[in-house]
Protein backbone atom coordinates (compact mmCIF):
# COMPACT_ATOMS: atom_id res chain seq x y z
CA UNK A 1 0.00 0.00 0.00
CA UNK A 2 1.40 3.77 -0.73
CA UNK A 3 1.58 5.52 2.13
CA UNK A 4 -0.72 8.17 2.89
CA UNK A 5 0.53 12.34 3.60
CA UNK A 6 -1.41 13.37 6.37
CA UNK A 7 -1.97 16.88 6.45
CA UNK A 8 -3.89 19.16 9.22
CA UNK A 9 -7.63 19.78 8.54
CA UNK A 10 -7.51 16.92 5.62
CA UNK A 11 -5.75 18.81 3.23
CA UNK A 12 -4.09 16.69 0.30
CA UNK A 13 -0.69 18.30 -0.65
CA UNK A 14 -1.69 18.97 -3.89
CA UNK A 15 -4.27 20.79 -3.05
CA UNK A 16 -1.65 23.06 -1.61
CA UNK A 17 0.19 23.15 -5.01
CA UNK A 18 -3.24 24.10 -7.00
CA UNK A 19 -4.03 26.84 -4.57
CA UNK A 20 -0.54 28.37 -5.59
CA UNK A 21 -1.52 27.87 -9.47
CA UNK A 22 -5.00 29.91 -8.35
CA UNK A 23 -3.20 32.40 -7.33
CA UNK A 24 -1.16 33.10 -9.63
CA UNK A 25 -3.25 32.84 -12.21
CA UNK A 26 -2.52 29.07 -13.58
CA UNK A 27 -5.70 27.18 -12.55
CA UNK A 28 -9.62 28.84 -12.27
CA UNK A 29 -11.10 28.55 -8.88
CA UNK A 30 -13.84 26.23 -10.44
CA UNK A 31 -11.11 23.74 -11.54
CA UNK A 32 -9.42 24.06 -8.20
CA UNK A 33 -12.90 23.52 -6.33
CA UNK A 34 -13.08 20.50 -8.54
CA UNK A 35 -9.69 18.68 -7.66
CA UNK A 36 -9.44 19.83 -4.32
CA UNK A 37 -12.40 18.21 -3.01
CA UNK A 38 -12.07 15.13 -5.48
CA UNK A 39 -9.26 14.30 -3.37
CA UNK A 40 -11.09 14.59 0.07
CA UNK A 41 -9.82 18.46 0.62
CA UNK A 42 -13.63 20.37 2.09
CA UNK A 43 -15.10 22.70 0.56
CA UNK A 44 -14.34 25.10 3.64
CA UNK A 45 -10.61 24.30 3.60
CA UNK A 46 -10.18 24.39 0.14
CA UNK A 47 -11.39 27.89 0.05
CA UNK A 48 -8.93 28.92 3.17
CA UNK A 49 -6.35 27.62 0.97
CA UNK A 50 -7.25 31.02 -1.13
CA UNK A 51 -7.61 32.79 1.77
CA UNK A 52 -11.59 32.51 1.64
CA UNK A 53 -14.39 31.83 3.48
CA UNK A 54 -17.09 29.89 1.92
CA UNK A 55 -19.75 30.86 0.54
CA UNK A 56 -23.23 30.93 2.45
CA UNK A 57 -26.24 31.96 0.82
CA UNK A 58 -28.36 34.29 2.52
CA UNK A 59 -31.89 33.41 2.88
CA UNK A 60 -34.80 33.70 5.63
CA UNK A 61 -35.57 30.89 7.89
CA UNK A 62 -36.47 27.99 5.82
CA UNK A 63 -40.46 27.29 6.47
CA UNK A 64 -41.18 23.41 6.85
CA UNK A 65 -44.06 22.20 4.73
CA UNK A 66 -46.12 22.79 1.74
CA UNK A 67 -46.01 21.05 -2.01
CA UNK A 68 -43.55 22.04 -4.51
CA UNK A 69 -45.01 22.22 -7.97
CA UNK A 70 -42.64 22.04 -10.86
CA UNK A 71 -43.14 21.31 -14.93
CA UNK A 72 -40.81 18.17 -15.94
CA UNK A 73 -41.27 15.26 -18.59
CA UNK A 74 -41.88 12.26 -16.82
CA UNK A 75 -39.96 9.43 -17.97
CA UNK A 76 -40.29 5.86 -16.98
CA UNK A 77 -37.90 4.56 -14.41
CA UNK A 78 -35.20 1.90 -14.82
CA UNK A 79 -31.62 0.49 -13.46
CA UNK A 80 -30.02 3.83 -12.58
CA UNK A 81 -26.38 2.72 -13.76
CA UNK A 82 -28.77 2.52 -16.70
CA UNK A 83 -30.10 5.68 -16.64
CA UNK A 84 -30.00 8.32 -19.74
CA UNK A 85 -31.92 11.23 -18.45
CA UNK A 86 -31.55 14.09 -15.60
CA UNK A 87 -35.17 13.38 -15.24
CA UNK A 88 -34.60 9.59 -14.13
CA UNK A 89 -32.56 10.70 -11.37
CA UNK A 90 -34.55 13.62 -10.30
CA UNK A 91 -37.16 11.84 -9.62
CA UNK A 92 -35.79 9.61 -7.99
CA UNK A 93 -33.42 11.34 -5.99
CA UNK A 94 -36.44 11.52 -3.07
CA UNK A 95 -35.35 8.16 -1.48
CA UNK A 96 -32.24 7.62 -3.45
CA UNK A 97 -29.15 9.32 -2.31
CA UNK A 98 -25.51 9.46 -3.63
CA UNK A 99 -22.17 9.31 -1.82
CA UNK A 100 -20.98 12.62 -3.21
CA UNK A 101 -22.75 15.94 -4.29
CA UNK A 102 -21.69 17.88 -6.75
CA UNK A 103 -21.97 21.45 -6.15
CA UNK A 104 -23.10 24.44 -7.83
CA UNK A 105 -19.53 25.94 -7.45
CA UNK A 106 -17.76 23.33 -8.53
CA UNK A 107 -16.89 21.51 -4.79
CA UNK A 108 -18.28 18.16 -4.17
CA UNK A 109 -19.23 17.46 -0.65
CA UNK A 110 -19.89 14.39 1.13
CA UNK A 111 -23.34 12.48 1.13
CA UNK A 112 -23.40 8.96 2.02
CA UNK A 113 -19.37 9.01 2.59
CA UNK A 114 -18.61 11.58 5.46
CA UNK A 115 -15.04 12.16 3.93
CA UNK A 116 -12.33 10.35 1.62
CA UNK A 117 -8.89 10.70 1.50
CA UNK A 118 -6.62 10.04 -1.96
CA UNK A 119 -2.97 8.96 -1.79
CA UNK A 120 -0.28 11.52 -3.10
CA UNK A 121 -0.34 10.08 -6.72
CA UNK A 122 -4.25 9.41 -6.93
CA UNK A 123 -4.08 5.86 -6.89
CA UNK A 124 -5.62 5.38 -3.79
CA UNK A 125 -8.87 6.17 -2.22
CA UNK A 126 -10.00 5.63 1.43
CA UNK A 127 -13.78 6.02 1.86
CA UNK A 128 -14.78 6.88 5.47
CA UNK A 129 -18.89 6.13 5.64
CA UNK A 130 -20.93 8.55 6.97
CA UNK A 131 -21.82 6.46 10.31
CA UNK A 132 -25.85 6.32 11.82
CA UNK A 133 -27.20 6.03 8.26
CA UNK A 134 -30.11 3.42 7.93
CA UNK A 135 -32.09 2.49 4.91
CA UNK A 136 -36.27 3.49 4.69
CA UNK A 137 -36.66 -0.28 5.81
CA UNK A 138 -34.33 0.13 9.06
CA UNK A 139 -31.29 -1.86 7.76
CA UNK A 140 -28.16 0.08 8.61
CA UNK A 141 -25.91 1.78 5.66
CA UNK A 142 -22.82 0.03 6.08
CA UNK A 143 -19.21 0.01 3.88
CA UNK A 144 -20.50 -3.38 1.99
CA UNK A 145 -23.29 -1.31 0.56
CA UNK A 146 -20.54 1.18 -0.86
CA UNK A 147 -18.86 -2.26 -2.33
CA UNK A 148 -21.79 -3.41 -3.64
CA UNK A 149 -22.76 -0.05 -5.57
CA UNK A 150 -19.01 0.09 -6.66
CA UNK A 151 -19.28 -3.72 -7.83
CA UNK A 152 -22.60 -3.01 -9.93
CA UNK A 153 -20.95 0.19 -11.47
CA UNK A 154 -17.84 -1.77 -12.89
CA UNK A 155 -20.31 -4.19 -14.23
CA UNK A 156 -19.14 -4.02 -18.40
CA UNK A 157 -21.81 -7.13 -18.93
CA UNK A 158 -24.92 -4.70 -17.95
CA UNK A 159 -26.23 -2.93 -21.18
CA UNK A 160 -26.38 0.66 -21.10
CA UNK A 161 -24.21 0.61 -18.00
CA UNK A 162 -22.25 4.32 -17.99
CA UNK A 163 -20.83 3.60 -14.81
CA UNK A 164 -18.87 1.04 -16.20
CA UNK A 165 -16.67 4.31 -17.85
CA UNK A 166 -17.06 6.46 -15.07
CA UNK A 167 -15.21 3.59 -12.91
CA UNK A 168 -12.20 3.29 -15.38
CA UNK A 169 -9.58 2.02 -13.70
CA UNK A 170 -11.55 -0.43 -11.18
CA UNK A 171 -12.99 -2.37 -13.94
CA UNK A 172 -10.97 -5.81 -15.33
CA UNK A 173 -11.13 -5.68 -18.96
CA UNK A 174 -10.82 -9.37 -19.16
CA UNK A 175 -13.70 -9.71 -17.26
CA UNK A 176 -16.01 -6.51 -17.50
CA UNK A 177 -16.15 -6.87 -13.73
CA UNK A 178 -14.84 -4.86 -10.80
CA UNK A 179 -11.18 -6.06 -10.88
CA UNK A 180 -9.73 -8.48 -8.17
CA UNK A 181 -8.19 -6.49 -4.95
CA UNK A 182 -9.50 -2.93 -6.65
CA UNK A 183 -12.14 -2.37 -3.68
CA UNK A 184 -11.71 -3.88 -0.09
CA UNK A 185 -14.14 -3.14 3.13
CA UNK A 186 -11.85 -2.53 5.53
CA UNK A 187 -14.29 -2.47 8.54
CA UNK A 188 -18.20 -1.34 8.79
CA UNK A 189 -17.02 2.18 7.68
CA UNK A 190 -14.25 1.99 5.75
CA UNK A 191 -13.64 1.23 2.09
CA UNK A 192 -10.18 1.11 0.25
CA UNK A 193 -9.85 1.46 -3.35
CA UNK A 194 -6.22 0.65 -5.30
CA UNK A 195 -6.64 1.45 -8.63
CA UNK A 196 -3.66 0.67 -11.66
CA UNK A 197 -2.69 4.05 -12.48
CA UNK A 198 -3.69 7.78 -11.30
CA UNK A 199 -7.61 8.57 -11.84
CA UNK A 200 -8.34 12.46 -10.87
CA UNK A 201 -12.56 11.68 -12.04
CA UNK A 202 -12.69 8.77 -9.54
CA UNK A 203 -14.76 10.63 -6.84
CA UNK A 204 -16.08 13.15 -9.35
CA UNK A 205 -17.85 10.30 -11.30
CA UNK A 206 -19.70 8.90 -8.39
CA UNK A 207 -21.48 12.41 -7.98
CA UNK A 208 -23.00 12.16 -11.78
CA UNK A 209 -26.42 11.27 -12.11
CA UNK A 210 -26.26 7.25 -13.08
CA UNK A 211 -24.68 6.85 -9.68
CA UNK A 212 -27.97 6.80 -7.24
CA UNK A 213 -27.17 4.45 -4.45
CA UNK A 214 -29.41 1.09 -4.16
CA UNK A 215 -30.04 -1.40 -1.07
CA UNK A 216 -28.74 -5.09 -1.79
CA UNK A 217 -32.30 -6.77 -2.55
CA UNK A 218 -32.59 -3.83 -5.89
CA UNK A 219 -33.10 -6.34 -8.15
CA UNK A 220 -32.64 -4.04 -11.53
CA UNK A 221 -36.25 -3.08 -12.25
CA UNK A 222 -38.04 0.21 -11.70
CA UNK A 223 -36.63 1.12 -8.25
CA UNK A 224 -39.74 3.16 -7.56
CA UNK A 225 -41.68 -0.10 -7.15
CA UNK A 226 -40.22 -1.07 -4.05
CA UNK A 227 -38.40 2.30 -3.25
CA UNK A 228 -36.13 1.19 -0.47
CA UNK A 229 -34.00 3.94 0.05
CA UNK A 230 -31.69 6.34 2.38
CA UNK A 231 -33.71 9.55 1.19
CA UNK A 232 -35.79 11.65 2.76
CA UNK A 233 -38.61 10.65 0.43
CA UNK A 234 -40.92 8.27 -0.94
CA UNK A 235 -42.39 7.93 -4.42
CA UNK A 236 -46.40 7.88 -4.40
CA UNK A 237 -47.19 8.52 -7.69
CA UNK A 238 -45.60 7.03 -10.97
CA UNK A 239 -47.44 8.32 -14.05
CA UNK A 240 -45.23 8.66 -17.00
CA UNK A 241 -46.10 11.18 -19.22
CA UNK A 242 -48.48 12.55 -16.67
CA UNK A 243 -47.09 13.04 -12.74
CA UNK A 244 -44.76 11.54 -10.14
CA UNK A 245 -44.71 12.62 -6.96
CA UNK A 246 -42.40 12.58 -3.84
CA UNK A 247 -43.75 12.47 -0.52
CA UNK A 248 -41.97 13.24 2.61
CA UNK A 249 -41.25 9.74 4.38
CA UNK A 250 -42.73 10.07 7.99
CA UNK A 251 -41.55 6.89 9.07
CA UNK A 252 -37.63 7.86 8.30
CA UNK A 253 -35.72 9.54 9.99
CA UNK A 254 -33.27 11.54 7.35
CA UNK A 255 -29.67 11.13 7.76
CA UNK A 256 -29.16 14.61 6.59
CA UNK A 257 -31.14 16.63 8.90
CA UNK A 258 -28.60 16.98 11.26
CA UNK A 259 -25.95 17.31 8.74
CA UNK A 260 -27.05 20.19 5.82
CA UNK A 261 -30.57 20.78 7.45
CA UNK A 262 -34.20 19.60 5.71
CA UNK A 263 -36.08 18.47 4.13
CA UNK A 264 -38.68 21.09 4.38
CA UNK A 265 -41.19 20.32 1.72
CA UNK A 266 -44.20 18.06 2.82
CA UNK A 267 -44.33 17.02 -1.27
CA UNK A 268 -42.72 17.56 -4.39
CA UNK A 269 -45.08 17.23 -7.65
CA UNK A 270 -43.55 16.99 -11.07
CA UNK A 271 -46.26 17.55 -13.63
CA UNK A 272 -45.67 16.67 -17.43
CA UNK A 273 -46.62 18.86 -20.33
CA UNK A 274 -44.57 17.62 -23.37
CA UNK A 275 -42.18 19.38 -25.42
CA UNK A 276 -44.31 22.38 -25.38
CA UNK A 277 -42.94 25.54 -23.62
CA UNK A 278 -46.11 27.33 -24.57
CA UNK A 279 -47.59 24.50 -22.57
CA UNK A 280 -45.96 25.37 -19.55
CA UNK A 281 -46.35 28.86 -19.94
CA UNK A 282 -50.24 28.17 -19.65
CA UNK A 283 -49.62 26.10 -16.89
CA UNK A 284 -47.74 28.84 -15.57
CA UNK A 285 -50.60 31.77 -16.18
CA UNK A 286 -53.22 29.16 -14.65
CA UNK A 287 -51.50 28.83 -11.19
CA UNK A 288 -51.06 24.92 -11.44
CA UNK A 289 -47.36 25.48 -10.78
CA UNK A 290 -44.41 26.88 -9.16
CA UNK A 291 -40.82 26.30 -10.84
CA UNK A 292 -39.92 25.62 -14.61
CA UNK A 293 -37.95 22.36 -14.64
CA UNK A 294 -35.98 24.49 -17.18
CA UNK A 295 -36.91 27.70 -19.53
CA UNK A 296 -35.83 28.17 -23.06
CA UNK A 297 -35.98 30.29 -26.03
CA UNK A 298 -38.32 33.48 -26.44
CA UNK A 299 -39.90 32.26 -22.71
CA UNK A 300 -37.10 33.15 -20.78
CA UNK A 301 -38.01 36.68 -21.40
CA UNK A 302 -41.84 36.17 -21.11
CA UNK A 303 -41.44 34.28 -17.40
CA UNK A 304 -39.29 36.91 -16.05
CA UNK A 305 -42.54 39.16 -17.93
CA UNK A 306 -44.40 37.10 -15.42
CA UNK A 307 -42.48 38.61 -12.22
CA UNK A 308 -41.26 35.03 -11.85
CA UNK A 309 -37.80 34.89 -10.35
CA UNK A 310 -35.22 34.05 -12.99
CA UNK A 311 -32.02 31.61 -11.71
CA UNK A 312 -29.22 31.66 -14.87
CA UNK A 313 -26.38 29.12 -14.57
CA UNK A 314 -23.18 29.11 -17.01
CA UNK A 315 -22.65 25.47 -18.19
CA UNK A 316 -20.48 23.20 -20.53
CA UNK A 317 -24.35 21.67 -21.24
CA UNK A 318 -24.62 21.46 -25.25
CA UNK A 319 -26.21 19.87 -27.99
CA UNK A 320 -24.05 17.37 -30.29
CA UNK A 321 -25.40 17.09 -34.17
CA UNK A 322 -23.58 14.05 -34.61
CA UNK A 323 -22.67 11.72 -37.50
CA UNK A 324 -22.53 8.19 -36.80
CA UNK A 325 -19.16 6.84 -38.32
CA UNK A 326 -21.00 3.46 -39.22
CA UNK A 327 -23.34 4.55 -41.13
CA UNK A 328 -22.38 5.98 -45.18
CA UNK A 329 -21.37 8.53 -46.32
CA UNK A 330 -20.10 9.61 -42.88
CA UNK A 331 -17.82 6.72 -42.14
CA UNK A 332 -15.60 8.96 -44.82
CA UNK A 333 -13.73 11.62 -42.81
CA UNK A 334 -14.20 14.27 -45.87
CA UNK A 335 -17.71 13.72 -45.74
CA UNK A 336 -17.89 15.00 -41.93
CA UNK A 337 -15.36 17.60 -42.25
CA UNK A 338 -17.24 19.01 -45.22
CA UNK A 339 -20.20 19.66 -43.34
CA UNK A 340 -18.30 20.88 -40.83
CA UNK A 341 -17.10 23.31 -42.37
CA UNK A 342 -20.40 25.26 -44.08
CA UNK A 343 -21.45 25.89 -40.56
CA UNK A 344 -20.71 28.66 -38.73
CA UNK A 345 -21.33 27.68 -35.22
CA UNK A 346 -21.66 31.25 -33.67
CA UNK A 347 -24.45 31.70 -36.58
CA UNK A 348 -25.95 28.56 -34.90
CA UNK A 349 -25.59 30.30 -31.42
CA UNK A 350 -27.76 33.17 -32.27
CA UNK A 351 -30.29 31.19 -34.32
CA UNK A 352 -30.98 28.45 -32.33
CA UNK A 353 -30.45 29.41 -28.88
CA UNK A 354 -31.25 33.70 -28.92
CA UNK A 355 -27.11 33.86 -28.29
CA UNK A 356 -28.01 33.01 -24.55
CA UNK A 357 -24.06 30.79 -24.27
CA UNK A 358 -20.83 31.11 -25.75
CA UNK A 359 -19.37 29.93 -29.11
CA UNK A 360 -17.92 25.92 -29.02
CA UNK A 361 -15.80 24.66 -31.60
CA UNK A 362 -16.24 20.93 -32.43
CA UNK A 363 -14.75 19.40 -30.23
CA UNK A 364 -16.64 19.03 -26.58
CA UNK A 365 -14.07 20.69 -24.15
CA UNK A 366 -15.82 23.73 -22.63
CA UNK A 367 -13.77 27.09 -21.38
CA UNK A 368 -15.51 26.34 -18.51
CA UNK A 369 -13.34 22.94 -17.82
CA UNK A 370 -9.61 23.93 -16.42
CA UNK A 371 -8.10 21.79 -19.31
CA UNK A 372 -9.40 23.64 -21.69
CA UNK A 373 -6.83 24.36 -24.86
CA UNK A 374 -7.44 26.92 -27.20
CA UNK A 375 -7.17 26.33 -31.14
CA UNK A 376 -7.08 27.93 -34.31
CA UNK A 377 -10.55 29.50 -35.29
CA UNK A 378 -12.51 27.47 -37.29
CA UNK A 379 -12.33 27.98 -41.10
CA UNK A 380 -16.22 28.01 -42.31
CA UNK A 381 -16.25 28.06 -46.34
CA UNK A 382 -19.70 27.25 -47.95
CA UNK A 383 -18.19 26.81 -51.06
CA UNK A 384 -15.32 24.81 -50.21
CA UNK A 385 -17.35 22.62 -48.61
CA UNK A 386 -19.35 22.13 -51.44
CA UNK A 387 -16.25 21.40 -53.55
CA UNK A 388 -14.98 18.30 -50.70
CA UNK A 389 -17.98 16.58 -50.88
CA UNK A 390 -17.87 16.72 -54.49
CA UNK A 391 -13.90 15.83 -54.69
CA UNK A 392 -15.19 12.88 -52.09
CA UNK A 393 -17.96 11.59 -54.95
CA UNK A 394 -20.80 12.80 -52.72
CA UNK A 395 -21.56 16.17 -54.31
CA UNK A 396 -25.50 15.26 -55.59
CA UNK A 397 -26.16 13.64 -52.07
CA UNK A 398 -28.86 14.47 -50.08
CA UNK A 399 -28.56 14.40 -46.27
CA UNK A 400 -30.79 14.26 -44.08
CA UNK A 401 -30.30 15.65 -40.50
CA UNK A 402 -32.96 14.42 -37.71
CA UNK A 403 -33.65 16.18 -34.41
CA UNK A 404 -36.28 15.68 -31.94
CA UNK A 405 -39.16 18.27 -31.45
CA UNK A 406 -37.58 19.34 -28.52
CA UNK A 407 -37.84 23.22 -29.57
CA UNK A 408 -34.59 24.30 -28.69
CA UNK A 409 -33.25 21.49 -30.40
CA UNK A 410 -35.60 21.62 -33.68
CA UNK A 411 -34.55 25.06 -34.02
CA UNK A 412 -30.70 24.48 -34.21
CA UNK A 413 -30.97 21.96 -36.13
CA UNK A 414 -33.01 24.13 -38.42
CA UNK A 415 -30.14 26.49 -38.11
CA UNK A 416 -27.56 23.59 -38.83
CA UNK A 417 -29.37 22.78 -41.91
CA UNK A 418 -30.29 26.42 -43.46
CA UNK A 419 -26.22 26.90 -43.74
CA UNK A 420 -25.73 23.68 -45.69
CA UNK A 421 -28.31 24.09 -47.80
CA UNK A 422 -26.74 27.98 -48.46
CA UNK A 423 -23.67 26.18 -49.27
CA UNK A 424 -25.61 24.14 -52.17
CA UNK A 425 -25.86 20.95 -50.39
CA UNK A 426 -28.70 18.33 -50.79
CA UNK A 427 -30.23 18.10 -47.05
CA UNK A 428 -33.32 17.39 -45.95
CA UNK A 429 -34.95 18.39 -42.14
CA UNK A 430 -37.02 15.61 -40.33
CA UNK A 431 -38.26 16.15 -36.84
CA UNK A 432 -39.25 13.74 -35.04
CA UNK A 433 -41.54 13.06 -31.29
CA UNK A 434 -39.78 11.93 -28.63
CA UNK A 435 -41.53 8.87 -28.37
CA UNK A 436 -40.60 7.85 -32.14
CA UNK A 437 -37.24 9.52 -32.07
CA UNK A 438 -35.83 7.68 -28.43
CA UNK A 439 -36.78 4.30 -30.08
CA UNK A 440 -33.65 4.36 -32.71
CA UNK A 441 -31.63 7.71 -31.56
CA UNK A 442 -28.83 5.70 -31.71
CA UNK A 443 -28.79 4.26 -35.07
CA UNK A 444 -29.58 7.74 -37.02
CA UNK A 445 -27.04 8.62 -39.51
CA UNK A 446 -26.88 12.39 -38.56
CA UNK A 447 -29.06 13.25 -35.92
CA UNK A 448 -28.63 15.28 -32.55
CA UNK A 449 -28.91 14.75 -29.12
CA UNK A 450 -28.51 17.05 -25.52
CA UNK A 451 -25.26 16.62 -23.47
CA UNK A 452 -25.25 18.21 -19.99
CA UNK A 453 -21.70 19.52 -18.71
CA UNK A 454 -19.72 17.21 -16.40
CA UNK A 455 -17.27 19.05 -14.17
CA UNK A 456 -13.83 18.05 -15.97
CA UNK A 457 -13.36 17.83 -19.89
CA UNK A 458 -11.84 14.72 -19.41
CA UNK A 459 -15.27 13.13 -18.26
CA UNK A 460 -17.26 13.96 -21.03
CA UNK A 461 -14.61 12.77 -23.59
CA UNK A 462 -14.23 9.36 -21.55
CA UNK A 463 -18.31 9.29 -21.84
CA UNK A 464 -18.84 9.87 -25.57
CA UNK A 465 -15.85 9.73 -27.69
CA UNK A 466 -13.92 6.56 -26.65
CA UNK A 467 -13.99 3.68 -28.57
CA UNK A 468 -16.54 1.29 -27.55
CA UNK A 469 -18.04 2.71 -24.56
CA UNK A 470 -22.04 2.48 -24.12
CA UNK A 471 -22.57 6.60 -24.77
CA UNK A 472 -20.40 6.76 -28.15
CA UNK A 473 -23.03 7.43 -29.89
CA UNK A 474 -20.89 8.86 -32.79
CA UNK A 475 -19.14 5.46 -33.36
CA UNK A 476 -16.12 6.90 -33.31
CA UNK A 477 -12.59 4.99 -32.25
CA UNK A 478 -9.53 6.24 -32.32
CA UNK A 479 -6.07 4.53 -30.90
CA UNK A 480 -4.23 7.53 -30.59
CA UNK A 481 -7.10 9.49 -28.83
CA UNK A 482 -7.70 6.56 -26.47
CA UNK A 483 -4.20 6.51 -25.36
CA UNK A 484 -4.01 10.11 -25.23
CA UNK A 485 -7.30 10.63 -22.92
CA UNK A 486 -6.21 7.80 -20.66
CA UNK A 487 -2.79 9.89 -20.62
CA UNK A 488 -5.01 12.93 -19.84
CA UNK A 489 -7.20 11.74 -16.85
CA UNK A 490 -3.76 10.45 -14.42
CA UNK A 491 -2.28 14.05 -15.12
CA UNK A 492 -2.88 15.60 -11.60
CA UNK A 493 -0.56 18.82 -13.16
CA UNK A 494 -3.59 21.13 -15.16
CA UNK A 495 -0.85 22.48 -17.52
CA UNK A 496 0.42 18.87 -18.87
CA UNK A 497 -3.05 18.02 -18.94
CA UNK A 498 -4.16 21.24 -21.35
CA UNK A 499 -1.05 20.18 -23.77
CA UNK A 500 -2.41 16.92 -23.83
CA UNK A 501 -5.70 17.99 -24.47
CA UNK A 502 -4.55 20.38 -27.33
CA UNK A 503 -4.01 17.01 -29.11
CA UNK A 504 -7.20 15.63 -28.46
CA UNK A 505 -9.10 18.53 -29.73
CA UNK A 506 -7.74 18.60 -32.68
CA UNK A 507 -8.18 14.47 -33.21
CA UNK A 508 -11.95 15.72 -32.65
CA UNK A 509 -11.56 18.45 -35.14
CA UNK A 510 -9.71 16.75 -38.05
CA UNK A 511 -11.62 13.51 -38.04
CA UNK A 512 -15.06 15.67 -38.11
CA UNK A 513 -16.46 13.83 -35.23
CA UNK A 514 -19.62 16.43 -34.50
CA UNK A 515 -20.96 19.73 -35.08
CA UNK A 516 -21.18 21.11 -31.81
CA UNK A 517 -21.82 24.71 -32.20
CA UNK A 518 -22.50 26.14 -28.54
CA UNK A 519 -22.58 25.77 -24.75
CA UNK A 520 -25.73 26.83 -23.24
CA UNK A 521 -26.54 28.77 -20.23
CA UNK A 522 -29.79 27.36 -18.80
CA UNK A 523 -32.08 28.79 -17.00
CA UNK A 524 -35.71 28.03 -14.41
CA UNK A 525 -38.04 30.35 -13.15
CA UNK A 526 -40.24 30.00 -10.16
CA UNK A 527 -43.06 31.98 -8.37
CA UNK A 528 -41.75 34.17 -5.16
CA UNK A 529 -42.63 31.86 -2.48
CA UNK A 530 -39.99 29.35 -4.12
CA UNK A 531 -36.42 29.46 -2.39
CA UNK A 532 -33.47 27.00 -3.16
CA UNK A 533 -34.19 25.65 -5.88
CA UNK A 534 -32.13 27.48 -8.43
CA UNK A 535 -31.01 26.23 -11.51
CA UNK A 536 -28.07 23.69 -11.14
CA UNK A 537 -25.72 23.67 -13.95
CA UNK A 538 -26.04 19.72 -14.96
CA UNK A 539 -29.92 20.39 -13.44
CA UNK A 540 -29.26 18.33 -10.57
CA UNK A 541 -32.79 18.37 -8.03
CA UNK A 542 -31.72 18.90 -4.16
CA UNK A 543 -35.20 18.56 -2.57
CA UNK A 544 -33.60 18.47 0.79
CA UNK A 545 -33.03 22.39 0.10
CA UNK A 546 -35.82 23.54 -1.11
CA UNK A 547 -38.64 25.34 0.79
CA UNK A 548 -41.82 27.57 0.23
CA UNK A 549 -42.67 30.60 1.89
CA UNK A 550 -46.32 31.46 2.68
Amino acid sequence: MTKHTKISAGVHPAALMYAEEVKAGQLSRREFLVRSTALGVSAVAAYSLLGLDAPVMAQDAPTAGGTLRMSMETKAQKDPRTWDWSELANFARGWLDYMVEYQADGSLRGMLLESWEANADATEFTLKVRPGVTWNNGDAFTAADVVNNINRWCDGTVEGNSMASRMGGLVDPATNQVAAGAVTQIDDLTVLIKLPAPDITIIVGMADYPAAVVHSSYDNSDPALNPIGTGAYLPTVNEVGVKQVLVKNADHVWWGTDVYGGPYLDSVEYIDYGTDPAAVLAAAESGEIDATYQTIGDFIDIFSGLGWQMSEAATANTIAVRFNQLAAPYDNVAVRTALQKAVSNAIVLELGYNSRGAVAENHHVSPLHPEYAPLPPLVVDGAAAKAELEAAGQGATEFELISIDDAWQATTCDAVAAQIRDAGINIKRTVLPGSTFWNDWTKYPFSATEWNMRPLGVQVLNLAYRSGVPWNETAFANAEFDTLLTQAMSIADVDARRELMAQIETIMQQQGVLIQPYWRSVYRHYTESVHGAEMHPTFEHHHYKWWKSA
